[in-house]
């Protein structure tokens, strides 16, 4: 019996496959900031809400997921630090913790944690276990991000929901699907070579 997955030992994620160094740990984390700030300048302003769409949740999920927990974490802290610290690489251009969509930064480095969590457990090498994944990633930042966005503007929940959620559904949706085909294809590449 034959199967199509890699044959790679489990709790391993891509970034695994790069020869091990701390100078490896350093330049995955700090590429996985910098693919993070420059997806977030693919940006659209969305009308009657003030969260852009942007690419980088889409970013941010894969950079989790092809780091695993620790290395995503701290990608995204770094992105989120930098950011904080003047650093204009969040969503058009902007910098600082005060504006309303700040919370969807913070949704952004829990969800790497735990996509990279996930993937460390084979979550990333099938269409449907990525799906799950990516799914999963996208309701932990609206988790954080909605709730944020309705205390730093003043909106009710629902209106939170209405300008922060909704308008964001389907380009989640192509997002998901970029994943679940681009990483189990990786795995697949990684495979052939093995």
């Amino acid at each position: 019996m034959s199967t199509a997955a890699a044959p790679v030992r489990s709790g391993v994620v891509l970034a695994d496959l790069v020869p091990a160094s701390r100078v490896r740990d350093i330049a995955l984390v700090a590429g996985g900031a910098v693919l993070t700030g420059l997806a977030a300048q693919i940006s659209v302003p969305v009308p009657g809400s003030p969260v852009p769409v942007s690419g980088q949740t889409f970013a941010a999920l894969l950079v989790g997921t092809a780091l695993g927990a620790r290395r995503g974490f701290l990608a995204l802290a770094l992105y989120a630090v930098a950011g904080m610290a003047g650093t204009p690489w969040f969503a058009e251009g902007a910098s600082g913790w005060s504006m309303p969509s700040f919370g969807y930064i913070l949704g952004m480095l829990l969800a790497a944690t735990v996509v990279g969590a996930l993937a460390r457990r084979g979550a990333d090498r099938t269409v449907l276990r990525t799906a799950g994944s990516m799914v999963l990633g996208s309701v932990i930042i609206y988790a954080v991000g909605v709730p944020y966005l309705a205390l730093a503007t003043g909106m009710s929940l629902p209106a939170a929901v209405s300008a922060g959620l909704v308008p964001f559904l389907i380009g989640d949706a192509l997002k998901a699907a970029l994943a679940m085909g681009a990483l189990p294809a990786a795995w697949k590449l990684v495979g052939r070579r093995g």
